[in-house]
Parts: structure tokens; sequence; C-alpha cells
């Protein structure tokens, strides 16, 4: 990754530019894990595709009006809207759908468990990419990233039997999980004359197309139904929650961390997410969960030891 530098162009301290970026990451996570109690009220009464491709249209909607309030029509008319657009369909459109589908063949607790290993794909993105060297320090931080992740999100066993259907879930959420780093990794990389607000809105953009599509395709066939009361204001006020600040926002901090740590460093703040919505619930009147707070723990401590 190429070296981050200030906007007066003298080259970012390695040290405060990888604090700013773990510090930018977690917020993104905070922010992402703010909208998973919207979601679970909103999946009530929300057919899951069609929950996706609302909160894709709302975020790129936003982002599109910050866009062009902050940067300018030029900027906005200019960005390279179809390579973005592909970048973010294959990676997030294509990546949540299937996620779906996996969710679908096995049960939350199987996708749970591929989910939390979305560092190991970041990784091995950059070890194929960019020649990254696997150390003793990395693959430490790796492997309690991955671990904690199993214990903060739950995942104690895995019920989904080993059917063809399940199989093909499983392969799912991996491929998934492997889309998503890719495609992060590729919005920056990939559209480097573009701003992170820019970066954020042409690849999600991307997202809302091919959910969009699906949602269409679906609703068309009799598959997937119009949401009940999708119009009302408490359904507005929990899908702003969860596609502005859940999607627009979390998304964007996240492409600026990924542009200071890389994807696969990035990639471990991910798991310590079931963390945060324990906390969230915590403060709507749930109750403490220690494991998820040992698997934040793990997870932090492996953040620590793979960048030092």
């Amino acid at each position: 990754m190429s070296a981050t530098v200030t906007p007066s162009g003298m080259p970012l301290d390695p040290r405060r530019n990888q604090s700013i970026g773990n510090l930018v990451c977690m917020a993104s996570m905070m922010v992402w894990a703010a909208g998973f109690p919207a979601a679970e009220i909103l999946l009530k009464t929300w057919d899951p595709l069609a929950l996706i491709a609302a909160r894709f249209c709302v975020a790129v909607l936003v982002l599109v009006v910050v866009w062009l309030a902050l940067e300018g029509g030029r900027a906005v008319l200019g960005a390279p809207w179809i390579k973005g657009a592909r970048i973010g369909g294959l990676a997030f459109g294509l990546g949540a759908w299937l996620l779906l589908v996996a969710q679908a063949a096995t049960d939350a607790v199987t996708v749970s468990i591929i989910a939390a290993a979305v560092p190991i794909a970041a990784v091995l993105i950059e070890i194929l990419t960019e020649g990254r060297r696997l150390n003793w320090r990395l693959g430490v931080g790796l492997l309690a990233s991955v671990f904690g992740g199993i214990i903060a999100s739950g995942a104690g066993s895995c019920s989904a039997a080993l059917s063809a259907s399940a199989l093909w879930g499983v392969g799912a959420a991996v491929l998934s999980c492997f889309l998503f780093a890719w495609g992060s990794h590729r919005s920056v990389l990939g559209l480097p004359d573009v701003s992170a607000l820019g970066r954020t809105t042409v690849t999600l953009a991307g997202g809302l197309v091919v959910t969009g599509v699906l949602f269409l395709a679906g609703h068309f066939v009799g598959l997937v139904p119009l949401p009940q009361g999708a119009l009302q204001g408490q359904a507005l006020s929990l899908l702003g929650i969860y596609a502005i600040g859940g999607m627009a926002l979390s998304q964007f901090l996240w492409i600026i961390s990924v542009a200071r740590l890389g994807v696969g460093l990035a990639s471990f703040h991910i798991n310590v997410a079931p963390f945060y919505v324990m906390l969230i619930f915590l403060a709507l009147g749930q109750g403490w969960s220690w494991p998820q707070a040992l698997g934040a723990a793990i997870v932090a401590l492996g953040v620590i030891v793979a960048q030092r």
C-alpha cells in the first residue's frame, strides 16, 4: 500500500497513520453495529432481499447528495462510475445476496462462524495481490481475530447438517467473505484519483444495481413481497438508521481505514462488531454478555500484536 500523505504533500507519520486508521475503523464498526437493532425490527415486516435493496437505495441517495454538496457536480459527474459500479456490484451487491442465500441454506450460527473468518480472506488477498509476507505477529493476530470473532458471535456450535444445500450455503458464505474483502481492497487501490466519499458512493451504487435487479426479479415472480407499512414513520426512521448510519457512514469510514491500514488489518476490527451490538442492546435494557466481551478482548489483543 502506498504511503499516506497530508494535504500539504508531506508523508504522514506511520504510527500516527496507523493510530488514526484504527480509530476510524473502530468508529466504522460502532456505526455499523448500530444498524443491527434497527434491522432486527424491520425484518419482522420486510423480506430480507427487499430490505437489502432499500438499504442500498437510501444509502446511495444520501451519499450522492452529500458528495454534490461537498465536492461539486464536476467531481460527481467526472467520477469513474462504471468502474466503481463493477467493483461494488460484484463485491457488495452480489456479496450481500450470497450471504442471504447462505443463511437460508444453513443457519445464522454457520454464517456467523464463516463471517468471523473475513480477516483470513483479507490477508490472503493482500498476500496474492501485494506480496504481503505472513510473519509470526500477523499470524498470531489473525488467529486471535478469528477465534475471538467466533466467541463474540456466540457461534459455539454449527447446527447445519452437511446436506447438499448446506454445503452450497457454506460455499456462498465463503465466497461472500472473499468478495467483500476484495471489493474493499479494490475500492482503495482501483480508484486512486477519487476521494473516500466518491469511492464509497460509486461502489455502493454498483451494489444498488445488483440488489435492485434481484429484488425486482424476485418480486415479479412472486417470491419477494413488498414490505407492509414501509412508508410509516417508525419504519422510515429505522430504515434511515440502518441505511444512512449502518451503511453509508459506516462504509465511508471503512474505506478510509482500509486506505490507512490495508484491508487485512482493518478486517480484524470486524470481529469486534458483536461486542458493540451487545453494548447497544445493553443500553436498551438487555443483559451483559461475557462471551462477547471476551471475544472482543481477544480480537483487540490480536490487533495490537499484528500491528506492532
